[in-house]
C-alpha cells in the first residue's frame, strides 16, 4: 500500500477546512495531517481528541506532554516525540524534566514521575491495573479524572504512534530542532 500525504487542494472535500486551519495555525499543513487526511473521520477524531484535551482536561499542558511524550517515545514514535518535544517547550516544560522524558529515564519532580510511571504501566499491562498501581496514582495527588484522561491520551498517541510507523512520515522542518530515535539496546 502507498501511503498518501494529500495537500489541501487534493485532500477530501470534509477535511479541506481543517488542513486549511492547520495552515493558518503552523504555516504549514504537518505531515501527519497530510496523512491522517485520506480519512476524514480519522482526520476528525484525532483533532477532536486534541481539542477536547486543550480546552477540558484538568491535567495540565506539562502533564499532558509527560504523557504524550512518554507513550510515543515507550511506541517508538520519532515523529510524535519531537512533536510533543517542540509542544513541551511551548508549555514552558523544564529541560531537566523534557531531557529525562526523551531519555525514557524517571523524572526528577516526584509528581510528574508518578504520572508517567502510571502511564508506561498502564500501556504496558492494557488497562489491568493493580490496586496498588492506583493507590500510587491517587498519593501522588491524581484522580479518576486524571485516570480517564491518561487513557485518552493513550488512544489519541495508539492512532498517530501506529500511522507514523506504516507511513513512515517525515518529520516536519518545525519539529526536527527536537529530532529523536530510539536509544540503541
Amino acid at each position: 500500500m502507498k501511503i498518501e500525504f494529500h495537500t489541501i487542494k487534493n485532500a477530501p472535500e470534509a477535511v479541506k477546512a481543517d488542513l486549511q486551519n492547520l495552515e493558518k495555525a503552523y504555516g504549514v499543513v504537518p505531515n501527519l495531517f497530510a496523512g491522517l487526511s485520506a480519512s476524514p473521520a480519522a482526520t476528525k477524531s484525532y483533532m477532536a481528541i486534541a481539542g477536547n484535551m486543550k480546552e477540558h482536561a484538568s491535567l495540565s499542558p506539562i502533564e499532558q506532554q509527560v504523557v504524550y511524550i512518554s507513550i510515543s517515545a515507550q511506541n517508538g514514535c520519532d515523529y510524535c516525540v519531537a512533536a510533543h518535544s517542540t509542544g513541551a517547550g511551548m508549555a514552558k516544560m523544564p529541560d531537566d524534566v523534557l531531557t529525562a522524558l526523551r531519555e525514557q529515564r524517571s523524572l526528577p519532580d516526584e509528581k510528574l514521575n508518578a504520572l508517567r510511571t502510571f502511564a508506561l504501566a498502564m500501556l504496558e499491562r492494557r488497562g489491568y491495573m493493580s490496586d496498588d498501581d492506583l493507590t500510587a496514582f491517587t498519593a501522588a495527588g491524581f484522580n479518576q479524572e486524571h485516570l480517564l484522561e491518561v487513557i485518552t491520551i493513550m488512544a489519541h498517541k495508539t492512532m498517530s504512534n501506529y500511522f507514523n510507523h506504516i507511513a513512515k512520515t517525515p518529520l516536519d522542518d518545525m519539529f526536527k530542532p527536537r529530532a529523536w530515535q530510539v536509544a540503541a539496546e
